[in-house]
């Protein structure tokens, strides 16, 4: 095969050709008036795009533009025994992530075994025994109406030449196994990116040439990032295991990726499933594309745990998960087996569900303090207040006898009166001391919450451990 790939970037008008055959020196075009200007970058893929290569494209694509010409990406593989294998598409995709790239026409096959006859069939075979096989395009391409783009017709005969639908190795391309599976599977309707809109008229000359009724294509416009550039399988953080071992729910990736785009009356954070497929409506759908801002994801993700923690069947589910959490992180830490209890841990949940955006949260460093006795020195204590001895005794005074059914605003009504019965001692100062003593911690949940969820039991051990110091 003479040349692996050809491509033309139109950064003007379109050129009269699209490129010789590999081998052949391309004429050169000045900058004259009315001259037109078509440059091409034309390594070989025998290694990967480097720094030199690029910066090579670079002037290529910035003169073109200049003179509003066409820049051409042609790969040079003549030397069939020094190819790279996946250096091809790193050229390419290592040139449109530099942005050295705009709107491509694919260079044609030139159909030079179309009209083959017997005897020179015969003969290829003869030194090839495994030919690839080609969809003979003829005819006038049939337009189509998307659903969502309208009316299209693209003529592939004059851009691409006869396909390969069958490679040489007994595969079928995508091409032919597409319309082949849909068929023979009754689908009614294709709803695919939008990047395959050219494709389709293709696909129909297949079902017409078969002798298949098509289905009904919409093809969708493109999901990009928050700045409109492509999303890239490159950049790791967009594949579904990452947000899944990171503890995004499901429902949250499904709500926002519908909510940046179209296909429903209007746009709200917190649909379930269920309620996307009542309130989708594809007439709705329009071809702009769909700007994904991920920064987001922890807010959609905040309203669907709190979801799940109001339904007491998930919520139970998520107790089973944190525990899971809590042993992996802490394991032989545990300040005692009862944080494992699932009493205990359903009522963390429940006080910090609007604190938090993922069930991690709550096996984070700042939650630690629920999970892990934190070493407090009184050293510490000490310098936030001298009275160290006398509001840790004032405390497990009003704790004595207290069961769990202490609530925050009991608790917070009674910590205000005890520090106003103790003479020259600021609230501020006895609560910044409640909270170090109780999570080694200078900032964090209100102390009130704190003993709430440790439970008084806990917060007794803790204030003690501090008079015993």
């Amino acid at each position: 095969m003479a040349v692996l790939l050809k491509r033309l970037l139109q950064t003007g008008r379109p050129p009269a050709a699209l490129g010789r055959r590999v081998g052949r020196r391309e004429a050169s075009l000045g900058t004259d008036p009315g001259a037109a200007v078509r440059v091409r970058f034309a390594p070989s893929p025998t290694g990967f795009l480097h720094l030199g290569g690029l910066r090579t494209a670079l002037y290529n694509y910035i003169f073109a533009k200049k003179h509003q010409g066409s820049f051409i990406l042609r790969l040079e593989d003549t030397d069939q025994t020094r190819l790279v294998p996946g250096a091809a598409e790193n050229i390419e995709d290592m040139l449109e992530w530099a942005g050295v790239n705009g709107t491509y026409r694919v260079g044609w096959y030139d159909n030079r075994c179309r009209n083959l006859s017997s005897v020179q069939v015969a003969q290829k075979l003869a030194t090839d025994p495994k030919p690839a096989v080609r969809f003979r395009l003829e005819g006038e391409t049939p337009a189509f109406q998307d659903l969502v783009y309208g009316w299209n017709r693209h003529e592939v005969a004059s851009v691409e030449g006869d396909p390969v639908i069958l490679k040489s190795d007994g595969f079928p391309t995508y091409h032919l196994a597409c319309v082949v599976d849909d068929h023979h599977m009754g689908i009614s309707h294709v709803l695919r990116g939008s990047e395959w809109l050219v494709s389709t008229s293709k696909h129909l000359l297949l079902y017409q040439a078969l002798g298949w009724r098509p289905p009904h294509f919409a093809h969708l416009p493109l999901l990009l990032n928050r700045d409109g550039s492509k999303l890239s399988k490159r950049q790791g953080d967009i594949f579904l295991e990452h947000f899944a071992a990171a503890g995004f729910l499901p429902d949250a990736l499904l709500d926002i990726i519908t909510n940046c785009g179209s296909g429903f009356a209007e746009n709200q954070m917190g649909r379930t499933l269920p309620e996307l497929i009542t309130q989708f409506d594809l007439t709705r759908i329009t071809c702009h594309s769909a700007l994904l801002d991920l920064e987001k994801l922890p807010e959609f993700n905040r309203l669907h745990l709190r979801r799940l923690v109001s339904e007491e069947t998930q919520r139970r589910q998520l107790v089973g998960k944190l525990q899971v959490l809590v042993e992996e992180a802490f394991g032989s830490q545990l300040q005692d087996r009862h944080v494992l209890d699932p009493a205990y841990v359903e009522r963390i949940i429940l006080l910090r569900q609007h604190h938090i955006s993922r069930l991690q949260d709550l096996v984070s460093p700042a939650h630690s303090y629920l999970w892990t006795r934190p070493a407090v020195g009184r050293a510490q204590l000490g310098a936030i207040s001298e009275k160290v001895d006398v509001i840790a005794e004032r405390v497990l005074g009003l704790l004595e006898g207290s069961d769990t059914s202490l609530t925050q605003d009991v608790l917070n009504r009674e910590l205000k009166k005890l520090s106003e019965s103790l003479e020259g001692i600021k609230h501020s100062h006895m609560m910044k001391l409640l909270r170090v003593a109780l999570s080694g911690q200078l900032q964090g949940p209100p102390v009130a919450e704190m003993m709430v969820s440790l439970g008084p039991k806990e917060v007794r051990q803790r204030i003690q451990k501090v008079l015993s110091s």
